[in-house]
């Protein structure tokens, strides 16, 4: 018997919300859009509209809106995990700032029908975030054994640093999640090439999922770039593009797939070419003169 996952990936735009309400009926009409799948993933940043519910100038101040947001984290994971059980499904909730010390991290929630499962933080920081922004890393990646899969979690640009994903292939990861937020179609771009060539290399799927359109309330998430997709390895098992779907540049929605997980451990195994398998042959090579 296979083990087929519907996975379904966000394009996920900004609201100004006038209250908590209005941000739990966003949430709600969204996972209902997608409760025909199994797995949902919104995408980083995607917490920072509660920015709004503190005011124009909380919203538009960096580190107030930092703080702001972080405030509901007890009533968003708690909506989360309402929906999880309700429709019977997994989601990997858009990622936020975390205080657990004097600086914020970047974290993700994944909830299941029976709760929450667990979390992964963003490893390696960008330019903005580590400049600017003042949000930290939190070294450590983690595998969730779940029903719809093992899954791992790169934030963003952790999907560009090749060594992450391969941590989290050898530590039998079937499925990697790679919630994005980006400002420009290179960032995109970046962050998509990062997540193929993740797919490609440990013969996995890859769901990325992005924050798209503008928002002039926010000087954190002003400008937003990115299409939704689902990717895999072109191994001959997979589509030769290795593209399973994709949605169009900036239009906000779901993509969704059916994933035959029994693909991922075929791959590693009889695939025409084996980069899983032969990763090591690469490992130590030196220039020589």
């Amino acid at each position: 018997m296979t083990r087929t996952v519907r996975i379904a990936a966000a394009a996920y735009p900004f609201d100004w919300l006038r209250d908590f309400d209005a941000y739990r009926a966003k949430i709600a009409r969204w996972v209902g859009e997608a409760a025909d799948c199994d797995l949902l993933v919104f995408p980083e940043y995607g917490a920072m509209e509660l920015a709004s519910l503190g005011g124009a100038e909380v919203a538009g101040d960096l580190e107030a809106s930092l703080h702001e947001v972080a405030r509901h984290k007890t009533a968003r994971d708690a909506l989360h995990a309402e929906l999880a059980a309700r429709h019977g499904l997994h989601i990997l909730a858009a990622s936020g700032p975390c205080f657990e010390g004097p600086r914020p991290v970047n974290r993700a929630v994944l909830f299941g029908p029976q709760g929450r499962i667990g979390h992964q933080d963003k490893q390696v920081m960008t330019r903005f975030e580590r400049e600017d922004w003042n949000v930290v890393g939190a070294p450590g990646l983690r595998v969730f054994d779940t029903p719809v899969g093992r899954l791992g979690v790169l934030i963003c640009y952790d999907s560009e640093f090749p060594l992450l994903g391969r941590a989290l292939a050898e530590a039998g990861a079937e499925v990697v999640l790679v919630p994005s937020c980006t400002d420009t179609a290179a960032g995109y771009n970046r962050v998509r090439i990062g997540a193929m060539a993740r797919a490609l290399e440990s013969q996995c799927v890859v769901v990325q999922a992005p924050t798209v359109g503008n928002v002039d309330w926010s000087p954190a998430i002003d400008e937003n770039r990115g299409a939704a997709a689902i990717y895999a390895p072109p191994d001959g098992l997979w589509p030769e593009s290795g593209v399973v779907a994709e949605g169009a540049m900036d239009a906000p929605g779901w993509v969704k797939a059916v994933v035959d997980l029994d693909l991922v451990a075929e791959s590693r195994r009889n695939g025409r070419v084996l980069p899983f398998a032969h990763w090591g042959e690469a490992v130590g090579v030196r220039v020589v003169e």
